[in-house]
């Protein structure tokens, strides 16, 4: 008898950890920018991290942004340097030369990202 429990406890256990990996929380973003600008004009992007928490053990690694497929700007966080709430915002001043297309990802340094974010923003001349 103590076998077929002790099998089943460790079933148990198992079943416990895969459940939980799968509600695990994956670090999120949102951009807010105008969605036509002028050409030649300065616009502020704004991107907003989500994360359950940011403990010394479960944080959001990173955050990139990108415009057009290049990198404009990265925060690294550490367990030693986490950012500031599991919400977060950054903000980040651009010129507007061409039609735009922004990406945003962030990385939970245990459960992975959620995916890129992307907007498009149109110029007018």
């Amino acid at each position: 008898m103590r076998r077929r429990e002790f099998l089943f406890t460790l079933i148990l256990f198992f079943l416990t950890l895969r459940t939980r990996t799968a509600f695990a929380d994956k670090s999120s973003t949102s951009i807010e920018a105008p969605q036509t600008a002028a050409r030649g004009s300065e616009i502020t992007l704004r991107v907003t991290v989500t994360h359950s928490s940011n403990s010394s053990l479960h944080y959001t690694e990173w955050l990139k942004v990108m415009v057009n497929q290049k990198e404009i700007a990265r925060w690294d966080y550490s367990a030693s340097n986490r950012p500031e709430a599991g919400v977060f915002t950054k903000e980040i001043k651009t010129k507007v030369l061409d039609k735009m297309e922004v990406t945003a990802e962030a990385n939970c340094n245990r459960h992975g990202s959620k995916g890129p974010t992307t907007l498009k923003i149109t110029v007018r001349d």
